[in-house]
């Protein structure tokens, strides 16, 4: 069988000319995804890091990776994420420590700094996403959350093939 027998049937609205005829929802997630773009490019500019070294920072709210993890959810290569991690550290955004098991490991660890830097540009966004959550009712939310979990998964489809 060939790709293009395996290629599930494109919805009308992919023809050129017919990017206009998707539906409201849709329009919407491709607005959002846009704007998420900008927002790293234009809090990196604000806070004097490279988009690399923004996206570095983010990983490390949520988790202690080491540098090799760094390198491979950027998809750099290693010096060059050791180059990102060496500039977040000399800023004072990152601190390098051993691994809890294995000593030989590094684990990267966002510092009070760091993190002040990336809240502090993302507030407005973080309280406005509050109040707008808090205007949605439990039945509405969990809608809009099958919805997204459903568009990050489409969107996983791209990265996976």
């Amino acid at each position: 069988m060939s790709d293009q027998q395996d290629a599930p049937e494109a919805p009308p609205w992919v023809a050129r000319g017919q990017e206009r005829q998707q539906p409201p929802t849709l329009l919407a997630l491709r607005d959002l995804v846009a704007a998420g773009g900008r927002v790293n490019h234009t809090v990196a500019r604000r806070a004097g890091l490279s988009e690399s070294e923004l996206v570095t920072l983010e990983h490390l709210t949520r988790e202690q990776i080491g540098p090799a993890e760094v390198a491979r959810r950027l998809e750099v290569s290693t010096a060059a994420a050791t180059g990102i991690v060496d500039r977040l550290v000399s800023r004072g955004h990152v601190e390098r420590r051993p691994h809890e098991v294995d000593r030989r490991r590094t684990d990267l660890h966002i510092t009070d700094s760091g993190r002040s830097e990336i809240v502090g540009h993302l507030m407005p966004m973080f309280s406005a996403l509050d109040r707008h959550d808090a205007s949605f009712t439990e039945a509405e939310k969990a809608v809009v959350e099958r919805y997204l979990r459903g568009a990050a998964a489409a969107l996983e489809e791209v990265l996976e093939g």
